[in-house]
């Protein structure tokens, strides 16, 4: 039953990661904004990841069947998404590679030192977590200083992915817990929250770069 939910919450997450992909290109071709072809690039990114753990699941389900998915693919499929992250977070608002806030800092590294030995996966996480919520932190001063009602929802989608990043990592120190796919539900309605802006773009061609300024 488990590898089921897994399969099939990957699967949605591919795509909808996919279906977000195709409008941001289909926007960038419409509009010549790099900041749409940074997030087509994103979201190709985050689907192509949810792919390859989607991959790993059916492979493992009617393959291998030793009943645990091979953690190498898991980790490949979580640095996919990462990428994915990385364009996403300096599309909406992040404007250097590190926050100059110490404290900003310390909120990614911060899950880092919750373990005995840390794994790559743990340092995937844990970079995808700055990235996002730092970006999140961005979009929502943003919104303050421009009350751009697009950026509300940027602000929710990059929160909850954030929040499904830091649940995901939480997860594997509590394996048997129900918090891996409560994470990936939080996950893909934070890219559906994303989609929301995006999808305005292409109808309207109006440029994605000034809707967000």
């Amino acid at each position: 039953m488990e590898f089921l939910l897994e399969n099939i919450l990957n699967l949605v997450g591919f795509l909808v990661g996919l279906v977000i992909g195709t409008v941001s290109i289909i926007g960038f071709r419409n509009t010549g904004s790099p900041t749409l072809f940074r997030l087509a690039i994103a979201f190709f990114s985050i689907s192509i990841g949810f792919f390859v753990i989607w991959t790993g699941y059916m492979v493992e389900d009617f393959v291998i069947k030793s009943g645990h998915i091979e953690r190498w693919v898991q980790t490949l499929g979580i640095a996919i998404q990462t990428v994915g992250y990385f364009f996403i977070a300096f599309s909406h608002g992040i404007k250097s590679v590190f926050p100059k806030s110490s404290y900003f800092r310390s909120v990614g590294i911060f899950p880092l030192f919750l373990v005995s030995s840390v794994q790559i996966e743990h340092i995937f996480r844990s970079v995808s977590f700055i990235l996002l919520a730092y970006a999140a932190i961005e979009t929502i001063l943003s919104y303050f200083e421009n009350r751009n009602k697009g950026a509300i929802s940027v602000a929710i989608g990059l929160s909850l992915l954030a929040l499904g990043e830091f649940l995901g990592w939480y997860s594997f120190v509590f394996p048997e817990s129900i918090l891996y796919f409560v994470s990936m539900i939080i996950k893909i309605a934070g890219l559906i929250a994303l989609f929301i802006p995006v999808s305005r773009v292409p109808l309207t061609k109006i440029k994605f770069d000034e809707s967000f300024d």
